[in-house]
């Protein structure tokens, strides 16, 4: 029996439970939207998933803006929030080590159109029909 490596592993409860949390914060955050950086300024960003390690030290939070695909143009304004944003989730969760935030585009909406797009498209949907 091969033992699986911490990579391969599943996230634990603990790992879970603190993802969830720091999404919840970082969503609240970004709810506000009153940051002083004006890219970030009145902009909608939604936080659909958070994934941390299982050290609990590093945190991947992967992000979307509400009826627009562009989140990229984003990140750059993320990366200089981040130590305010890192110290909102340091104030608001009691944790011994706060988790070093980085940001992703969350493009899972996008792979879901694409895919519902090609299974309605005619090629497909006559390879679904059934014989008859």
């Amino acid at each position: 029996m091969k033992k699986r490596g911490l990579a391969d592993a599943a996230p634990s409860q603990r790992q879970l439970r603190v993802a969830e949390e720091v999404r919840h914060v970082l969503a609240d955050l970004f709810a506000r939207t009153d940051f002083r950086d004006p890219e970030l300024a009145g902009e909608h960003i939604t936080v659909t998933e958070v994934r941390i390690s299982p050290d609990l030290k590093h945190a991947t939070a992967f992000v979307a803006r509400l009826g627009r695909p562009d989140v990229d143009a984003l990140l750059p304004a993320l990366k200089r929030a981040m130590p305010f944003l890192r110290a909102n989730v340091a104030h608001a969760l009691r944790l011994k080590f706060v988790p070093d935030l980085s940001f992703q585009p969350d493009t899972a909406l996008e792979y879901a159109t694409k895919i519902d797009r090609l299974l309605h498209s005619p090629e497909v949907e006559r390879d679904l029909e059934k014989p008859r």
